[in-house]
Formats: C-alpha cells, structure tokens, sequence
C-alpha cells in the first residue's frame, strides 16, 4: 500500500543492504551512509493534516515532514521521497524496509516503543479553551474555571476534558455537557458557557471557523499533570546511527525561528513545543 512522491523512485529498488569493499573486506552500509551517499531518503506518512500530507501537486508536507526536511538537510540528505502509508501500516512499513523514517507526527507511547525507536519529540499538544472575541472574562485554563463559580465550561460528552475540569476544581454544576465541537462553538457564541474546552488544535479549528470567537493560549499541565500528547518521529531500532545524527540536530533545531516559522503555517506554533523526553513517555511518565 502506498504511493512514493519522487522523481527518484526506480533508486527504491536498490537492495537495503547495499555493501561496500574497504581493504578487501566487506562492510555493510548504515542507512545513514547510504543516504548521504545517495543524497535522498525515504519516509513513511499517512496523509493525515496537519502532521503530515501530500498536496493535490503531490509535495509533501506538514508539521512532521516539514521538520524532518529541514534536519535531513542539515545532515546532508538533500532530498525526502514521501510514501504513503495508512497509518496502522507506517510501524509494519519501516520495519518492512519500505522507508526509513515515520514522519507522521505518531503519538510516543510505550507500546509503539517497544517496535521503533523514537527521535524526542517534536511537538507536545496540550489543551486550549474557545472564549468570546477578546476574552473578556480573561479565561486562560481549568483553575479559572474553578476559581469563579459562575463560569460555565462546555465539554464534550465521553472526552476527556470533563475529567480534567474535576481534577481542577471545577464543580459538576459549572460543566455544559454537549454532544460534538459545533454544539460546543454555539454554546460559546450564544453566551451559553463562558468557554469550551478540546485539544488546542480542535479548538484553533473551531476558533477558525466560527465568528465572534477566538482561542486561548495553549496550556499543557492541569493539577499539576502534563496532558500533552507528543509526536516524534520513528526509527528502525538498528538505525542506531541516524536516529542519533536526527537528534543532534532536533535538540539545536526545536523552538528556534526556522522552526517556529516552518510549522506555524500548519497550526504549530510557540505551545506546542514539547515538555516531555521520549524517555519519559516510553516509561509511560
């Protein structure tokens, strides 16, 4: 399954364990010499905005590819082939050999660390609220709520921000309980909740469509817990050498101006740096 987006793709046919003669003796490449040998590598994505997608031209982009471009060419890799993958198949395809990164903004988890070995992540999303245009109740996350009783929150029923309003303070009686995000952004247009609470990217989406609101600024901690979700990008486990490279430059790269700048566009921005290691959350912490 899948479609390689590339002017390179007959070189996909080149056997991975493509070896080399040094003083008589046979070496085989890393995928990393390879690589930079060939001055492309191959990476797995799941046409999911705004992670990581092909435009209607067929370039690949989003948070994920956008990011990993950008390292890959600091590393000497000038060029990225994008397949397409469903997403269930993007840890099967890389240990298949059909690519060699996942750059699909995949959630680090301990069960998917147990297959692939993840880069630290990239991107942590945490929670944001929808409030009226210029928040005039100066809203920012779960304690506001809690601190005034007669604020009205709006959650969605069966997630999870019902649960993190509780943990927070905030009284059974101040929750607007409704089925979907429209219900939640006509609450808050209609002056039925004061806010609504989702991730930050679902609130930046409803805050993009509906008018007469906004959203706040993104927030990853609620009583004192992260609620971030963080996205990296997957390794092969024996690729020890590349994912170290992809790291280096990863640590200098995260949160400097190129980087802002480049996944800004695709709704990442400022809060959605991540807070935790991939130690961390292959722990489970």
């Amino acid at each position: 399954m899948g479609e390689i987006f590339s002017r390179r793709t007959a070189l996909g046919l080149v056997a991975l364990a493509a070896t080399v003669v040094v003083s008589g003796a046979a070496f085989a490449q890393s995928t990393l010499e390879k690589a930079r040998e060939q001055g492309f590598i191959r990476v797995g994505f799941a046409n999911e905005a705004p992670f990581g997608f092909a435009t209607p031209a067929g370039e690949l982009t989003g948070e994920a590819p956008e990011v990993a471009k950008a390292i890959l060419a600091k590393m000497g890799i000038a060029e990225v082939d994008g397949v397409l993958t469903e997403f269930g198949s993007l840890i099967p395809g890389l240990q298949a050999g059909r690519f060699d990164i996942i750059a699909a903004g995949m959630f680090v988890n301990p069960k998917r660390c147990e297959q692939v070995a993840f880069s630290e992540p990239s991107y942590g999303i945490g929670q944001a609220f929808l409030v009226p245009e210029g928040n005039p109740k100066g809203i920012a996350d779960y304690d506001s709520i809690a601190q005034d009783g007669d604020l009205k929150l709006a959650v969605m029923a069966g997630a999870v921000e019902a649960g993190y309003a509780q943990e927070a303070g905030v009284q059974q009686s101040q929750l607007v309980t409704l089925p979907d995000p429209p219900s939640l952004l006509a609450a808050v247009q209609a002056g039925r909740a004061d806010a609504a609470a989702l991730t930050a990217l679902s609130i930046a989406n409803l805050a993009e469509k509906g008018e007469g609101v906004e959203s706040t600024e993104p927030f990853g901690e609620v009583a004192g817990k992260s609620v971030k979700g963080h996205g990296a990008f997957g390794f092969r486990k024996e690729d020890t050498d590349l994912q170290a490279e992809f790291d280096k430059h990863l640590a200098e790269f995260l949160g400097s101006e190129e980087h802002l700048a480049l996944v800004t566009p695709h709704g990442f921005g400022k809060g959605y740096l991540p807070n935790k290691t991939t130690a961390e959350l292959c722990a489970g912490e």
